[in-house]
């Protein structure tokens, strides 16, 4: 009967070395881009007036409205 050895293959593979580092640096390019094209889009939208927005359909800014009503001053200035 022949003696036989098994080894357990321990080192790590040399090539995933690089693959590791080239698949990071590409999604470290892709989150690159991605940022630049969001900051490029908003900074257009915000050279924009509002009836170029609308135009292109953009949803208008939930921003409150503040509404007074006529006469608001006077009925203030008489309660002073």
């Amino acid at each position: 009967m022949a003696h036989t050895e098994t080894h357990a293959g321990i080192s790590a593979p040399k090539g995933q070395l690089f693959g590791f580092r080239s698949n990071s640096v590409a999604m470290i390019v892709a989150a690159l881009r991605k940022w630049q094209r969001s900051v490029a889009r908003r900074n257009a939208l915000a050279d924009m007036t509002p009836d170029q927005l609308r135009d292109i359909g953009h949803p208008r800014a939930n921003r409150p409205v503040l509404e007074i009503k006529a006469g608001l001053m006077t009925k203030l200035m008489s309660m002073r």
